[in-house]
């Protein structure tokens, strides 16, 4: 089979280790594999990197398995002059002529020394960066969400028609109402004095008297929900600190 790659090496990357092989020689010459093992600490990742540079080695690949391959491909990149490959897992599987008694790092060298393994495509680093921002962003949302409906139908069920009466729950209005339940207010006259009119919707009860006046609130306020539905907007404020820069520069980003 044709040589393409002359100097390359595979990763088979665990949780607790690393195995490396690496296969250097011209395309004619009959190359035996050498295999060592590192651990994952980032300190073991140089020295992969070191073993990695002092035997020539331009080409690395290794399987895009969970996310134990990420600090290595981050370390390897950052070490520079390698041209990293992660190889999508479900192809490498289906390359025929696998022996159960090669190890994966001496096979995976092999796929890349004949130019076997299909790259998967990977960003670069500040484009990774932005986008585990931006998911991380997308799943605090969603949790919001999430945690303002459970808020909402803990209301329901205790018969406080916040929802009836205050156009956002969790506005101005309805967070002052809620933190005065959590706080053990009782009286819906106190309540009912902490909305803002401009805020205030729906049916009334009475003439200036929202219906929230005519329920017994005492011991039925879901004290941690209004703090859990305010958590994730502090948690992307502060993860979006410093990210202005590549927020500028995503129309570049894929997809």
């Amino acid at each position: 089979m044709e040589v393409l790659v002359t100097r390359c090496a595979g990763l088979d990357v665990h949780k607790k280790t690393v195995v490396a092989c690496a296969l250097v020689g011209a395309a004619d010459a009959v190359v035996e594999p050498e295999v060592a093992t590192f651990g994952t600490m980032t300190a073991d990742l140089e020295r992969l990197a070191g073993w990695l540079a002092e035997r020539g080695v331009a080409d690395v690949v290794m399987e895009a398995t969970g996310v134990y391959w990420k600090p290595v491909h981050n370390v390897l990149e950052r070490h520079g002059g390698f041209r990293l490959v992660v190889g999508n897992a479900e192809h490498l599987k289906a390359v025929p002529g696998r022996k159960t008694d090669v190890k994966d790092a001496v096979w995976l060298a092999r796929l890349l020394r004949h130019g076997l393994v299909r790259p998967s495509f990977i960003p670069d680093r500040e484009q990774r960066e932005l986008r585990e921002l931006t998911r991380y962003r997308t799943a605090l949302i969603r949790e919001r969400a999430s945690e303002i409906n459970r808020l909402q139908k803990t209301l329901e069920a205790a018969n406080i028609k916040l929802a009836a009466v205050i156009s956002d729950v969790t506005g101005v209005s309805g967070q002052k109402i809620l933190d005065a339940l959590v706080d053990g207010e009782e009286d819906p006259g106190t309540l009912v004095g902490l909305a803002d009119p401009e805020e205030a919707s729906g049916p009334r009860t009475g003439p200036g008297r929202p219906a929230l006046a005519d329920v017994d609130v005492r011991g039925q306020a879901p004290a941690a929900a209004p703090a859990r539905a305010r958590r994730p907007d502090r948690r992307v404020r502060r993860g979006g600190r410093g990210a202005d820069a590549p927020f500028r520069r995503r129309d570049r980003a894929p997809g």
